[in-house]
């Protein structure tokens, strides 16, 4: 697992967790995990911080207008920023648009949708994974998720269904959670998981 593709793992888990329990309260909000363009919106007073050791600290900042930057060490870097967006992520608002801009390079992006209560991954410019907040048994998921992000890549974009997780016995479902991407990437997610 060579550099852990720049992220780390605990970093994505928090981001979701905190997602989820932003998307149950039917806020929004939007992370991004490397270097974009942004504006700050609001006097940055709070100082930099480990995301993983401080999720309740991670979680108000998330619910003030605009995003939240994190760098690819874990660290809150701003927070009330403003992307400009230069892409638009069709059928969605103005906060998927910013996610979709932002989502270039390595970085990871995790958008809150405070309409449909779902949290959506990006990677590459392209969503590659979506979370439901009101599924039962989503929050158990997560790890899981998870790993399958880890080896899920940023292929052709087609929605697949429902995720997959492959325990001893089989494939089993992981509650609220939909993977996009092409069925090259899931089909190696089976092949290793069968080993």
């Amino acid at each position: 697992m060579a550099n852990k593709n720049l992220f780390d793992k605990k970093i994505e888990e928090t981001l979701i967790q905190v997602g989820l329990r932003v998307a149950k309260r039917g806020e929004g909000a939007l992370f991004v995990v490397g270097k974009t363009e942004y504006k700050p919106l609001v006097d940055q007073t709070v100082p930099p911080f480990r995301v993983t050791e401080n999720p309740k600290l991670l979680e108000s900042l998330a619910l003030m207008d605009g995003a939240v930057i994190i760098n690819h060490k874990g660290f809150m870097e701003a927070y009330g920023v403003r992307i400009k967006s230069k892409k638009i992520l069709k059928n969605f608002g103005t906060r998927h648009s910013a996610a979709v801009s932002a989502a270039k390079g390595d970085n990871l992006v995790v958008v809150v949708s405070e309409e449909d209560k779902k949290i959506r991954i990006l990677k590459k410019g392209k969503m590659v994974m979506q979370l439901d907040a009101l599924q039962k048994g989503v929050e158990k998921s997560v790890p899981q998720a998870v790993n399958v992000l880890e080896s899920v890549g940023a292929g052709t974009v087609g929605a697949i269904g429902t995720s997959i997780l492959l325990p001893a016995a089989g494939i089993a479902f992981l509650p609220g959670i939909v993977i996009f991407g092409s069925a090259y990437y899931l089909g190696r997610i089976l092949l290793k998981k069968l080993k």
